[in-house]
């Protein structure tokens, strides 16, 4: 395969994501900042577009969650959600339509999903049955046919501490699901799957992307179990784009080259243990990362 180098509207097409201030659904996750900061900088920044975050962070009400984001002069991406899919006497599909109003209301198109384990955070999680398997499997392709009936695009996202997280699980939704995948580069390299071979070998598969870099010491050691998932996260595991162990570059040329035409999510999950002063913080990271893209982009 030829390789493409990416070509300038690939700026256009860089979106962020409120977990990069902080902003998480884990109880406890940290100091959370509010959305007028977030998404004053995500503006003062250049971004153009940006992803829901958690319940809560933006209003309830699609109109006014649309609003919100229009005011702060973003588009919205869509957002990651996070539901029980194994367990067959939950049905998620009513859950995710309810969803789906705020998608539409607000222009989004990429519902980003992730398999819930029924726990609280991404510290554990069971082993799942074969009975299971087959209900997540299903649950899958239904959630995409239910999404695609409003105009969204579904894709599942592996992750650490839900039911699709090695590579194994990443391999089992590619040959019994038709879901199309977000390929979040540091959830999937801790998980045990390489996301740049991924990206080479599966790109008509990936639907959305979240871009990550890590430190991969501190990813070995959730690996081992010798330090816990939100440990590691506490002590910088994810750095900003071009500073880690991941070839974000070469990812994202292979993704250019197969055609990838939506947008790149800049996602370095960040625990705040206070308010950082106006001007610091996430602020300066997200920039940074911003500033590796464009360097791919201009050559």
């Amino acid at each position: 395969m030829t390789v493409a180098e990416p070509s300038a509207n690939l700026l256009s097409r860089i979106a962020a994501a409120p977990i990069s201030w902080g902003v998480c659904e884990v109880p406890g996750w940290g100091f959370q900042l509010a959305p007028e900061r977030v998404l004053g900088e995500m503006g003062e920044l250049g971004v153009v577009a940006t992803e829901f975050g958690p319940a809560g962070f933006l209003p309830a009400s699609p109109s006014e969650k649309s609003a919100t984001l229009s005011d702060a002069g973003l588009k919205a991406v869509g957002g990651f959600v996070p539901i029980v899919l194994h367990d067959v006497g939950s049905d998620p599909v009513p859950v995710i339509e309810a969803e789906l109003d705020s998608f539409v209301a607000a222009g989004a198109s990429r519902l980003v999903l992730s398999a819930d384990t029924g726990r609280i955070g991404y510290d554990s999680r069971p082993t799942l049955s074969e009975q299971e398997w087959g209900t997540l499997l299903s649950n899958l392709d239904r959630l995409v046919q239910a999404a695609a009936a409003r105009g969204v695009v579904a894709s599942i996202h592996p992750h650490v501490g839900t039911m699709i997280e090695s590579g194994d699980d990443v391999e089992r939704v590619l040959n019994g699901s038709y879901i199309g995948l977000c390929l979040d580069t540091g959830h999937l390299l801790i998980g045990g799957t390489d996301p740049v071979e991924l990206a080479r070998t599966n790109a008509a598969r990936i639907s959305h992307v979240h871009l990550k870099d890590v430190h991969r010491d501190l990813a070995e050691k959730v690996q081992r179990k010798e330090l816990s998932y939100t440990n590691a996260v506490r002590l910088g595991m994810y750095t900003p784009l071009g500073t880690g162990d991941i070839d974000i570059a070469k990812i994202v040329r292979a993704l250019e080259s197969a055609g990838y035409a939506g947008y790149y999510v800049l996602e370095q999950d960040t625990i705040l243990t206070e308010n950082p002063p106006v001007g610091q913080g996430p602020l300066a990271d997200v920039r940074t990362s911003i500033d590796f893209i464009a360097g791919l982009a201009t050559g």
